[in-house]
Parts: structure tokens; sequence; C-alpha cells
């Protein structure tokens, strides 16, 4: 795989790069982050390699990464050629309940915000940033398919949400000739892999094509931390917020995760990064991976991850590693169960090639390929 080997996104005919170039780092009004001098090298390197896929949402750095990435746009005269996508959910003036979350009159207020901020009149793909609890799949359906209709969005997805509500959100839109979403944004990497329950094959059937953020686990597969009587150590934003609720990476288990891709990446002679980021961009379902960093270097060590493929026996050796417990119903759907659900016939898995008559996969011209 290269980065100018383009992939459709979803049931959809968007063709981007298998990794996504992420810019929560563009700005440092965080603490953190990348200058404007650094952010736009990134930037440039990205497009130089053959990437087109950019993503950042309208809570980064303030408004500040949004801001940077229009106007390297721009400047660049590159407006045509990228995917550009952004997100909507938090809450851009506190103490006002109806500039936060995901109900109709936010989202028509971020999308003008964002166009402002990103100097052009429409967004490639637009996302749902976090689930609200509170505002139902229909009203937010109907809203992004006005917004396609309107012209200020090309496509919709949905991130960080419940797979029943994703279901749902998909299933009203089929079912009343709506804007279909095409993407799913979640997080994935090898010490998080729960999306694989429910989100992979729902995607699969419904059509919604994956974007895994935080590839390395928020730093933890890049190397750079080590365990220590108080649980890690080492320089990087994960270090400052471990511990923190929803946080806390520097687990017994995620430590063995972390040896076993030491291990691997020994074998293999490359970065623990790089084999972290191919690992998840070759997996079942997954559209694109997002790479974000503060540094060019690490940028150019992350471009190179879809240059090697991982023999079989060391993947092998990574999925022991990172293995899930079964959970219910998960492990009621064994062999035992099967066997007595198919009457002791052997049922095998459809010929390969095989697709439902909604969504038959199809190779075409040039490096186009279906997901």
């Amino acid at each position: 795989m290269s980065l100018d080997t383009y992939y459709t996104l979803g049931r959809s005919g968007l063709r981007v790069s298998r990794l996504a170039l992420g810019t929560m780092t563009f700005g440092d009004n965080w603490g953190w982050g990348a200058a404007q001098d650094t952010a736009r090298a990134m930037f440039d390197r990205y497009l130089a390699a053959g990437g087109n896929f950019f993503d950042t949402a309208d809570l980064y750095t303030d408004g500040a990464s949004e801001a940077l990435l229009g106007r390297f746009i721009e400047d660049s005269g590159t407006r045509d050629r990228v995917v550009l996508a952004t997100k909507f959910s938090y809450n851009a003036q506190p103490g006002n309940p109806n500039a936060g979350g995901n109900g109709r009159k936010n989202i028509l207020r971020a999308v003008e915000g964002s166009l402002r901020r990103l100097r052009t009149d429409y967004i490639d793909l637009y996302l749902l940033h976090t689930w609200d609890r509170v505002t139902p799949a229909e009203e937010v359906v109907r809203t992004l398919d006005d917004l396609v209709r309107a012209g200020k969005i090309r496509y919709a997805g949905l991130s960080d949400v419940p797979a029943w509500y994703a279901s749902r959100a998909q299933t009203y839109a089929e079912a009343h000739a709506l804007t279909p979403l095409v993407n799913l944004q979640l997080e994935y990497s090898l010490i998080e892999r729960h999306i694989e329950h429910e989100f992979v094959p729902m995607g699969a059937e419904l059509g919604m094509g994956i974007t895994a953020w935080s590839p390395l686990g928020m730093g933890l597969l890049s190397g750079k931390y080590k365990p220590s009587q108080d649980g890690g150590t080492g320089e990087g934003r994960l270090a400052k917020i471990s511990g923190t609720p929803g946080f806390d990476r520097f687990t017994e288990r995620n430590w063995r995760i972390v040896a076993a891709l030491e291990e691997v990446a020994a074998a293999m002679g490359k970065p623990m990064a790089q084999v972290a980021l191919n690992w998840v961009a070759t997996q079942p379902g997954i559209a694109s991976v997002i790479v974000g960093a503060t540094k060019l270097a690490q940028l150019e060590d992350n471009l190179a991850a879809l240059s090697f493929a991982i023999p079989a026996a060391l993947r092998a050796k990574l999925e022991e590693a990172s293995a899930l417990e079964a959970a219910f119903p998960y492990w009621f759907f064994g062999d035992v169960q099967q066997s007595r659900i198919h009457g002791g016939v052997a049922v095998g898995s459809k010929p390969a090639g095989y697709a439902p008559p909604v969504y038959v996969p199809a190779q075409v011209a040039g490096n186009f390929k279906t997901d």
C-alpha cells in the first residue's frame, strides 16, 4: 500500500488515502502541539507523499486547527484535491446549552463556523463528534441530509457513538431515502479492540467505512513509555493525563501488549509505531487510519507504515497478546452451539468475492480500489 493508492470510503464513491492526517496537533493553544511553521511542513509533506485525507474538528485547539488547515489548503491551491473532514458536537459558548450537542440548532450553527475557519464553501465529510445522549438519531440524519442538499457538505458520518445508535441512524436514512452515512470514526489499536465485537461487522453490513483514531494508543505503542512502580514513565502527553478517567493506559495488560509489539518490531527491524500502525491499517473494516504528530520526523516515520507486510506468525503473536476476553453473547456463539444449530452439518462461510446484491465491490480504473 501507499498513500497514493486510494480506497472508497464505506459505501460511497469518495476515495481516500489509507492514512489520514489528523490535525488535532495543529496549533499550540492547548499547551502542546505544533506551531504554524511545523504544521505547514507536515501538511506539505503529507501532500507530497500522495495523501489526500485531512481530519479536524471545531473543538481542536479551540478552532486553531481548522483555521490553520484552511489557510494551508487555500495557500496551496489544493481544495479540489483534498478530502476535508471536520466534526461538531462540543460546546463553543459555556452557559449556552444549544451551542453544543447534536441538535439541529447547534449543527447549523457549527457548520457555518467551520466553513468560515476552513475558508471553503463546502465540507467533504461532516461528522457528529460524540454522542450527546439526548438528540434522536432521526434529527441528526435529517439535518445532515439538509446540509447535503444545500451543498454545504458532501458526505456525513458519525464518531464515538454506540453501535445501536449508528445502526438506528443508518436504517432511518435508508428507509426514508436520506443521505446515507459513509463513515464511522472510532478509537482502535492493539490496546483498544472493542469495536471488533459490534462496529466492524455493522460497518461492513451497513456500508460505513471505519477511520481509526489513536492507532498508537495515545502514544503508548510508540515505545517511548516504560513501565514503572507508579504505572509508567516517559516524555509525552500520555504521562500527564494517565490516571484520568478514561485515559489510563498504564495497565498490566497494556504493558504485555507493548512487550509483544517490541518483540515483533525487533524481529522485523521496524519501529514499534510503524508496526502498530500497519496492524491497524490492515485489519478488517478499517478504511483509513488517522495519524498525527507534533514533529515532522514523527510524521515521516508514520508515513512509512504502509511500506511492508507483517508476517503471519508475527501477526499472530500480536493478535494473541492483545486478544479480548470473549464477552456475552459472543462466547455463546462458539462451536458447540453452532453444531447444535446446524444439526452437526458443516456450514462454511460465503465464497470469496461474494457480497449481498446491494453492494458488489468492483475494482475500478487506475489506483482506485473499493474498500
